[in-house]
């Protein structure tokens, strides 16, 4: 029987996640006929070995090479048959079942993704979505969360919020949607380019749903020694969706925020 959703993972060197990531799949997708695809961008920590030997049902694409997040993702949606694609980061755990997910974005044909709470491995709650980058958000990237109380504050007032753009970390679509907007932009490796693809579906006429109540564990978050992929992947954002005196003004507003950085940095400050 063709699956309904099609569970996409990138892995890097995550064996440390993949059974707490498998088995959360295995429990929270009762009731959802679907696929594990997992493409594997030539880790060097035995996770295709374990994969193969504890997982078998999963489809496994091993590449030679480090793909990044975009293109690792594009390449294992080719193998997709399911109608509907998550897209899933190997560090993170299901905490509810997915199936009323599912059915919230197959009742609604004007949503294009859909995305859940986003925690800690604490528990802590964590931002999974934001604003599409204007000035102050690329000034200082903090901005680019201002999305309201209700979501920066984990004050949920409705089930349902429309937002910009939506974490890569957890990105439920139908799959016609994602091969409508040519899936993610290769030329960002890694950082900004969930950002991109949400415009994208945007620019197609899609909205972006946020449902806080459901949610999932995500382990590894973002760290300042990441900060040059994400200016760079500003960089290539900007290039794409601005012109003129609009994208002067963002790239000033880059430079200055790459300055500052870097004066952080050289003086060990936070």
């Amino acid at each position: 029987m063709k699956p309904e959703l099609s569970v996409i993972i990138v892995n890097y060197n995550g064996l440390q996640y993949l059974k707490g990531c498998f088995d959360s799949l295995h429990d929270k997708l009762q009731g959802i006929n679907h696929e594990i695809v997992v493409i594997d961008n030539n880790s060097k920590d035995n996770s295709c070995a374990y994969i193969k030997q504890h997982y078998p049902e999963v489809v496994l694409i091993e590449s030679k090479e480090n793909h990044g997040f975009g293109k690792g993702n594009n390449e294992a949606v080719k193998h997709a048959k399911g109608e509907y694609i998550l897209l899933l980061n190997n560090d993170t755990i299901l905490q509810d079942n997915l199936l009323p997910v599912l059915k919230h974005i197959k009742a609604d044909a004007t949503i294009g993704a859909v995305g859940i709470k986003m925690v800690s491995g604490t528990k802590e709650y964590l931002l999974s979505v934001g604003k599409f980058p204007d000035f102050l958000g690329v000034l200082k990237i903090k901005n680019m969360s201002k999305v309201g109380t209700d979501l920066v504050a984990a004050n949920f007032t409705k089930n349902s919020y429309d937002v910009d753009w939506i974490s890569g970390s957890f990105l439920l679509m139908p799959k016609k949607v994602y091969d409508e907007v040519g899936g993610f932009d290769e030329k960002y490796f890694m950082y900004v380019e969930d950002v991109d693809l949400c415009r994208e579906i945007c620019n197609k006429g899609y909205r972006r749903v946020f449902l806080p109540n459901y949610s999932y564990v995500h382990f590894v978050g973002f760290n300042k020694s990441k900060n040059p992929l994400l200016l760079q992947g500003l960089k290539t954002y900007i290039n794409k969706h601005y012109s003129g005196l609009a994208a002067i003004k963002l790239k000033l507003a880059l430079t200055i925020n790459a300055t500052v950085k870097r004066f952080k940095n050289i003086f060990n400050l936070d």
